[in-house]
């Protein structure tokens, strides 16, 4: 894309007016989707990208310049802009590149873009033809495959020059049901690290038959009661509420301008002490794992919550000069026309010693709240509303009928102190996660646990 000593010039230019660090970050991706109403195409997309972020820093001031003209004369103009703009002296920093240290976050066994549209289309209506064959009360599908390939150039005036290979997929599948005037949906949507080999590896007809499932369940389901109750999370992407709930409030954008509801709290007890909640972006072939991150730092596993102790946060570079702490690897970014800030990446609560049958059964009266859906948070205070896709009233230490509408209104950090039981049957599930950096792969999970009282919000 661009040689080392273009790369030299243009960190050294970023640094002409001022400036204590500066970074370049390359890449050129190539994706493919298409998306689907009743198994027929809606929308078919192809695109190639390439394009170079640059970046300044002076203390904890930022600047962030990005073009596709990869042109050495404009980059150089472009970098020294970046750097008159931080308006201090100039510091006429010399910039020497070590040797490339090249990663690989996903190694795809079958690139997805050698793979027809025609078959990729196929998947999306067959897997209709699926679900309208489950039941007369699904009225309509929707779904969806998307799949992208990136090689990446990151390299800074600390000296560092790294290049990364990431490929991801996922398809996305959401059945409809009616019934006397009510609709409800059952959604899936697996992503995967990795090439079309992923999507081979489905399960696409169980996958279905679940969305479906849960539509025609939820359906015909009474209206949940509102009150307070003990709640019983499943597991997967129960951890939505950990992973928005709390775990923005462990980045290090939120902790180092004391926008938290956890500054200050490192080494004190913010949960109960049956959770410990880690964010491993280490783990392999995981959606949200990588290799190295989007500032050349190699990541590591991050223990947030140890024993119910507040024991790490997620750290980038610039939150780190903020927080006087090293950077730790959550530097991460949509692309090039973001700046990088501290993400999650497989964020979950730990697996505990109970069973799940054990928690339901030692749980006279409750909610089950089998699968989560959207919701909002307020990362300063916790403050969370949850929709449950899913979810079933427990009675006398079992599952009983369903119940839909339900909702969880609460606060993180009362949540964590509140879970008195944590399963063994730790999974995670995907999502795409949005914040100042734009949307990256993240993945959440859980056990199946238990907290002890939840505001649910239903018909009295």
């Amino acid at each position: 894309m661009l040689n080392t000593q273009t790369i030299e010039r243009v960190l050294m230019a970023a640094l002409s007016h001022g400036g204590d660090f500066s970074e370049v970050y390359i890449e050129h991706s190539k994706s493919s989707g298409l998306s689907a109403i009743n198994g027929k195409i809606e929308n078919a997309s192809t695109g190639v990208d390439l394009g170079i972020g640059i970046r300044v820093l002076k203390g904890t001031r930022s600047v962030l310049v990005y073009s596709n003209d990869i042109r050495e004369d404009t980059l150089i103009r472009i970098a020294r802009n970046a750097s008159r703009s931080l308006l201090e002296l100039p510091e006429n920093q010399s910039v020497t590149l070590q040797g490339s240290v090249d990663h690989y976050s996903s190694r795809p066994l079958k690139s997805a873009l050698t793979v027809s549209q025609k078959i990729k289309a196929e998947l999306l209506r067959s897997a209709a033809v699926r679900a309208q064959s489950f039941s007369e009360l699904i009225t309509q599908t929707t779904s969806s495959y998307s799949d992208l390939e990136k090689d990446i150039i990151i390299a800074n005036s600390e000296g560092d020059y790294v290049t990364d290979k990431r490929a991801r997929t996922r398809f996305f599948f959401e059945a409809i049901a009616t019934f006397k005037g009510e609709k409800q949906t059952g959604y899936v949507a697996p992503g995967g690290n990795g090439g079309y080999e992923f999507i081979e590896s489905l399960p696409i007809d169980r996958l279905v038959d679940k969305a479906a499932q849960m539509a025609v369940t939820m359906v015909k389901a009474d209206p949940c009661p509102s009150g307070h109750f003990p709640v019983v999370l499943g597991n997967g992407f129960g951890g939505v509420i950990f992973h928005e709930a709390c775990g923005h409030s462990l980045e290090a954008t939120s902790v180092g301008i004391g926008a938290s509801v956890f500054t200050g709290k490192l080494g004190t007890r913010i949960a109960s002490d049956l959770v410990n909640a880690i964010d491993d972006p280490t783990l392999s072939g995981e959606w949200g794992s990588f290799d190295i991150d989007d500032e050349a730092v190699k990541p590591q596993r991050h223990v947030l919550i140890r024993n119910g102790i507040l024991t790490g946060f997620m750290i980038d570079r610039l939150g780190g000069r903020r927080m006087n702490t090293p950077a730790n690897g959550a530097g991460r970014r949509q692309n090039y026309k973001y700046a990088p800030t501290s993400r999650m990446s497989n964020t979950f609560i730990d697996a505990g010693n109970d069973t799940p049958d054990k928690i339901i059964s030692d749980t006279p009266f409750g909610i089950f709240a089998k699968s989560m859906g959207a919701g909002s948070v307020n990362p300063a205070t916790g403050e969370f509303n949850f929709f449950v896709n899913e979810a079933y009233m427990i009675r006398e230490g079992r599952i009983a009928e369903p119940v839909r509408g339900a909702t969880l209104i609460g606060k993180g950090p009362e949540i964590l102190m509140n879970i008195d039981r944590v399963g063994n049957d730790l999974r995670f599930d995907q999502g795409m996660c949005g914040s100042t950096s734009g949307n990256v792969p993240a993945n959440v999970g859980q056990p199946t646990i238990r907290v002890s009282e939840i505001t649910v919000g239903g018909q009295k």
